[in-house]
C-alpha cells in the first residue's frame, strides 16, 4: 500500500476592520484580511433612523488615509417612498437635473421642489431655474465633504426654501439626488 500523502491547507483568518464614517460620526464594521483588502469598496447605509424620518440612503466608497480605512460619501439619494408621501392633491412640483462643479469634482444635482398649491408653467419654469442658478453657485465655493454634510443636516435646503419663497412658497425643499461625477482637472 502506497501511503498517502497529506496536505495542510493554511487560511489566513479574516477579521473585523474598523471603517470610519466622519459623514454620519460613526464607525462600521467590515470583514477582511487587511484594510488594503476593502479599499475602494462602496457601502449603502440607510439613515432613516439618524434623520429622524426623513428617508435618506447613502453611497459611500473606502480609502485608506495613513492604513486607516475612512469611507467618503460617494451620493445622497432621497428614498421615492417619502417624496411619495409628501406629493398631496393639487399642487405642483418641480424636478431638474443638472451638473455643477465644486472645489473637488464634478456634482451630479437633482432638486425636487413641491409648491402649496397647483401653479402655472411659468412659476415653475422660474422656481427650476432660480433654484439650479442658486445652487451652482452655492456648490461652488465649497467642498465635497461640507456639500454632504450641509445637505443630510438640511442647512442646503433651508436657505434655499428662503430665497425661492419669494417666488412662490414651497412645502417641500430638498436635493433628491447629490452624486459626485468624476473629480475636477486640475485645468478646470
Amino acid at each position: 500500500m502506497a501511503a498517502q500523502k497529506q496536505t495542510k491547507v493554511i487560511t489566513k483568518r479574516r477579521k473585523f476592520i474598523d471603517v470610519e464614517i466622519p459623514l454620519i460620526r460613526s464607525k462600521i464594521e467590515l470583514i477582511a484580511n487587511s484594510p488594503k483588502e476593502i479599499e475602494n469598496k462602496t457601502i449603502k447605509l440607510d439613515l432613516t433612523r439618524q434623520l429622524k424620518g426623513k428617508s435618506v440612503e447613502v453611497v459611500v466608497k473606502v480609502k485608506l488615509q495613513d492604513n486607516k480605512p475612512i469611507a467618503e460619501p460617494e451620493k445622497i439619494k432621497l428614498m421615492p417612498y417619502f417624496i411619495r408621501r409628501m406629493i398631496r392633491k393639487r399642487i405642483s412640483y418641480v424636478e431638474d437635473s443638472f451638473s455643477a462643479p465644486s472645489q473637488e469634482s464634478l456634482l451630479k444635482i437633482k432638486p425636487f421642489l413641491i409648491t402649496r398649491k397647483k401653479v402655472s408653467r411659468a412659476v415653475r419654469k422660474t422656481l427650476r431655474n432660480k433654484c439650479k442658478n442658486w445652487v451652482e453657485d452655492y456648490v461652488a465655493e465649497k467642498r465635497d465633504q461640507e456639500i454632504f454634510n450641509e445637505i443630510l443636516s438640511n442647512r442646503m435646503q433651508r436657505p434655499l426654501s428662503l430665497y425661492l419663497k419669494k417666488t412662490y412658497p414651497l412645502s417641500l425643499c430638498e436635493i433628491r439626488i447629490l452624486e459626485k461625477v468624476r473629480p475636477l482637472r486640475p485645468e478646470e
